[in-house]
């Protein structure tokens, strides 16, 4: 068993905890390959009622896929651990989402990329004052994938294509708002929760029981930044075409109309239409069929040069100046962005059917 995540069962709870606190829990492909047939198992042991997944070291839950292993790979001409990365990583997505018991996600420090898709698919996320949740992948060449083309539509007004597109960074109560918290509690707290959880009479249905225990830990996160903003990013993301956006934005020549255009303008141009494609049509999506499409995004956007920079430009040298290809939203073709969403040989992702 892979040191990088711990399993064991506590009374009635299956107890995950994500152990790369170093690399701030960052999700690779053995983790996903220890911890998808555990949930397997637990899925179809009576004893055991609920799960539990945190992160070790108090400064992340999770930070992302292994993406610079990834890039690693591929810069190398071998697409393999591409491939097979983020197979593993769908189809453990696919199994929390389809999870036929609680899945409660301990969410203390730094959420990002893949750990959304650790956390959103399950029943409850519990977060706590130290949260900073952000979906970032325009910054590094690619999209918002591990589901985000479904749920990130599906939070209120325009928010989701907002974080999706900018990659802005959110506080717990922004998270309660959007509804992917579904409790607030103290970072300090989080270890009651769980024996709280372990100790609870699981007689009774276990979303109820879960909900319950969950509740009694609940504190009000405060007012939440996003929906104070709300109006204002409806208006300016409502758009079908990122230059709808961006003229938006210069429309409303308010300083953060001006910040958030800046943003954009730091980002992948093919990323950006790429994304803004994305969810637009997740939002008339199950998930199960966004799974397929962002299979099919991430295997050819990880063949893109924009990949190789954004990781250099973010996570190699770090020096946050990527040169991207092409380098303007002008120069990005629409049959270069529907060439991402057509199926090739070998690009495809199957889904087991899960009750």
């Amino acid at each position: 068993m892979s040191e990088d995540v711990l399993l064991e069962t506590r009374g009635a709870v299956g107890m995950v905890t994500l152990n790369r606190p170093k690399a701030l829990n960052a999700l690779s492909l053995e983790m996903c390959r220890v911890l998808h047939p555990r949930l397997d198992s637990w899925a179809a042991d009576p004893s055991v009622k609920a799960v539990v997944i945190r992160g070790a070291g108090g400064r992340a839950f999770c930070a992302g896929g292994d993406v610079r292993a990834v890039a690693s790979s591929v810069a190398r001409s071998d697409p393999s651990l591409s491939r097979e990365f983020f197979l593993a990583e769908y189809a453990l997505n696919h199994r929390i989402h389809h999870f036929p018991k609680p899945f409660i996600a301990l969410v203390d420090g730094i959420c990002m990329g893949g750990g959304l898709g650790l956390s959103m698919h399950g029943a409850f996320r519990v977060v706590t004052e130290k949260l900073v949740l952000a979906m970032p992948e325009t910054a590094i060449g690619i999209f918002p994938d591990v589901g985000g083309g479904w749920f990130l539509p599906r939070f209120p007004g325009e928010s989701g294509t907002y974080l999706g597109l900018t990659g802005a960074r959110c506080d717990a109560a922004d998270a309660l708002w959007l509804g992917y918290a579904t409790h607030r509690t103290e970072s300090s707290r989080l270890e009651d929760v769980v024996a709280a959880l372990v100790a609870a009479d699981w007689s009774r249905p276990g979303r109820e029981v879960a909900a319950r225990v969950l509740q009694g830990f609940h504190q009000d996160a405060g007012a939440p930044g996003l929906a104070a903003r709300a109006e204002v990013i409806d208006r300016c993301f409502q758009g079908s075409r990122v230059e709808d956006l961006f003229a938006a934005l210069e429309r409303e020549g308010t300083a953060w109309a001006e910040e958030t255009r800046a943003t954009l303008l730091r980002m992948s141009p093919m990323s950006l239409r790429v994304t803004l494609r994305q969810l637009r049509i997740g939002r008339g999506q199950d998930y199960d069929a966004t799974a397929r499409m962002e299979y099919r995004l991430s295997q050819a956007m990880t063949r893109r040069a924009d990949f190789q920079e954004g990781i250099r430009a973010v996570l190699v040298d770090k020096d946050q100046k990527p040169r991207w290809s092409p380098a303007t939203l002008a120069e990005v073709t629409d049959a270069e962005v529907e060439s991402c969403f057509a199926p090739r040989p070998g690009d495809e992702l199957e889904l087991p059917a899960r009750g």
